[in-house]
């Protein structure tokens, strides 16, 4: 045999090998194996509450959710060790040549309308705002509470939020303080539970936080919050009265009326149409989408199923 045929061969042997170890990198189908997924941490109650449901209906499933921040999820995406990351945003412009570099091209399906509420504490007796004047505290311009409501005994204000990488501080810096920094007096709790606690022991204190972790679990109708914390009521208008000013409640955020909303995205790069798909699939179902109208938030409105068919070419 030729040195020509026998390198050939090699080379084939080797090429073959090499695709299979390819191939047994990931083991999962669309409905088993096991996953591990990124999530924005400010979404954790309503994803876990979907994942419970998903390997109920799919018991050879299981994923393993990372609750973190925004930019931790867009990381683990970016470095293969996730193919599913639930945020608020889809991938920018950069990230999108970083996958096409290496052939992957990733998709984003809007998943559900999420608000951005405004906690006080239950002896704060002012709860409408503007959202002008929500900017104007963000940004160090307010720093007490009776320069927005000059009765208010409440003294010096204390703004509260999750951590320094999350989602509703990219929110606050782009949708709300229209690209300003924010004032460096503001304080970050690390987490959204810690955040309403500190609220419900703080006077003094405003919290922002996604209004899927303040749900009354005792309420069906979706017409109630936490009881150890006060909701504000928000206007886009240049006075907040209680005509113009609205709380998330689901309804005004399908609407529009609440000014502070956002969309969550589900962002998957998942070639091989494997149990990152069905996942999305399940989450963009019907079943999927009736867990986030029974949690206050807003359903995206079209199921998506997801397949991946083969380019015979």
């Amino acid at each position: 045999m030729s040195k020509i045929k026998i390198i050939g061969i090699f080379f084939v042997l080797v090429l073959f090998s090499c695709q299979n170890k390819i191939k047994d990198k990931f083991t999962d189908t669309y409905t088993s194996g096991v996953i591990q997924i990124a999530v924005d941490e400010n979404f954790q109650p309503i994803v876990q509450e979907e994942i419970d449901v998903f390997e109920a209906m799919t018991p050879k499933a299981s994923i393993k959710p990372h609750y973190v921040n925004e930019v931790e999820a867009m990381n683990l995406l970016l470095k293969d060790s996730v193919r599913l990351v639930i945020a608020t945003r889809p991938l920018s412009d950069n990230e999108m040549k970083y996958f096409k570099s290496k052939t992957f091209y990733p998709r984003s399906y809007k998943f559900a309308t999420d608000g951005i509420a405004l906690i006080i504490n239950n002896h704060n007796s002012d709860s409408l705002i503007t959202v002008g004047q929500v900017r104007r505290m963000l940004t160090g311009e307010v720093t007490n509470w009776n320069q927005i409501y000059p009765n208010s005994k409440l003294g010096k204000l204390q703004v509260v939020f999750d951590n320094q990488n999350s989602s509703t501080v990219r929110y606050a810096i782009d949708s709300i303080c229209n690209g300003k920094k924010l004032s460096k007096s503001l304080f970050a709790q690390n987490t959204n539970s810690e955040v309403i606690n500190f609220v419900s022991r703080t006077p003094g204190a405003i919290g922002i936080i996604g209004v899927n972790w303040l749900g009354n679990a005792k309420d069906t109708t979706n017409l109630s919050f936490k009881s150890e914390i006060r909701v504000m009521s928000v206007s886009n208008e240049v006075t907040a009265t209680t005509a113009n000013s609205y709380k998330p409640f689901q309804a005004y955020l399908f609407y529009g009326y609440y000014p502070l909303t956002r969309n969550i995205f589900i962002i998957l790069n998942d070639p091989r149409g494997s149990l990152p798909s069905g996942l999305t699939s399940f989450l963009t179902s019907d079943r999927g989408q009736r867990i986030i109208l029974k949690s206050g938030l807003v359903p995206a409105t079209q199921p998506i199923r997801v397949v991946h068919v083969k380019d015979e070419n």
